[in-house]
């Protein structure tokens, strides 16, 4: 008979949110996978948990995740745990948990913290359906098709961010999506926890002056309803061009036209361009 594969969601910031259930499922457990076992050693030893440890993360999941099942497979009991927060999500743990559904191995949750359901929580924009982002490429390519993708998204979206990349990102998401209010949540249940309820638009200000520190969950409220249209694409042209007239770049004026009106905005850009030089 097979073991059973743990998923323990550890504490992302205070120790006071460790449960008792994940502390005793830790204690309970034939051997430990940790993404950095320096990091989960300290979470154990300040519950006193002594138990074998095996590393698992994203440079190793190949050739350590067959191993662990292996084990799984010979009966052992396997608690995974993160650095921080809960295995499996927008985590390698993901791939893991499929090796074991794959073979008949049970897989339990135990719950815990999850900064994405935190921020959102708090986020003080429609939660009652969303659609987690996390971390978006480095590529340009990549990530502004991902963007593109999401340009009618109507459910608020949550999106995982390094402080080093925090600036970027917000001008690419006010590129792709318009000025829209949003959320920056900052080192939950830590010492210096913040949350800034602001738009795509301000917070890319703010931040550009007052330099972004800890890590942040960035909650973006969804496109709003199209509304339906009667321009023609010569008509959304003269709406680019007063906005050009106005002394804004065409790019922007693009957008914007482009957001108000459900034109397409390739098309609108081609058009606007042409016209422009006649």
């Amino acid at each position: 008979m097979s073991g059973i594969l743990y998923l323990v969601a550890t504490p992302i910031g205070n120790l006071g949110d460790f449960s008792p259930r994940a502390v005793a499922t830790l204690e309970e457990a034939d051997f430990i996978a940790a993404e950095d076992t320096r990091v989960s050693v300290k979470l154990l030893n300040h519950f006193g948990i002594k138990k074998p440890m095996v590393s698992y993360h994203q440079h190793n999941q190949n050739t350590a995740g067959p191993a662990i099942l292996q084990r799984l497979l010979a009966g052992e009991t396997c608690a995974l745990v993160t650095d921080a927060g809960t295995p499996a999500i927008s985590d390698p743990g993901e791939s893991l948990v499929r090796l074991c559904a794959d073979s008949g191995v049970t897989v339990q949750a135990i719950p815990g913290c999850c900064a994405m359901v935190s921020a959102l929580a708090v986020s003080g924009l429609p939660t009652g359906r969303f659609t987690f982002e996390g971390f978006l490429s480095t590529n340009k390519k990549d990530r502004w098709e991902h963007l593109q993708s999401l340009q009618g998204e109507r459910r608020t979206m949550v999106f995982y961010e390094a402080p080093h990349k925090l600036c970027g990102t917000l001008e690419d998401l006010y590129e792709a999506f318009g000025d829209r209010p949003m959320a920056l949540c900052r080192e939950i249940t830590k010492l210096h926890e913040e949350t800034r309820r602001t738009t795509l638009a301000q917070a890319a200000v703010y931040y550009r002056e007052n330099p972004p520190k800890g890590e942040f969950v960035l909650v973006v409220a969804g496109a709003e309803p199209a509304e339906e249209t009667a321009l023609t694409l010569e008509e959304g042209v003269e709406l680019v061009l007063a906005r050009r007239a106005a002394g804004e770049r065409m790019k922007d004026a693009v957008r914007q036209v482009a957001l108000d009106t459900g034109l397409n905005r390739n098309e609108l850009y081609n058009a606007a361009l042409k016209a422009g030089q006649e």
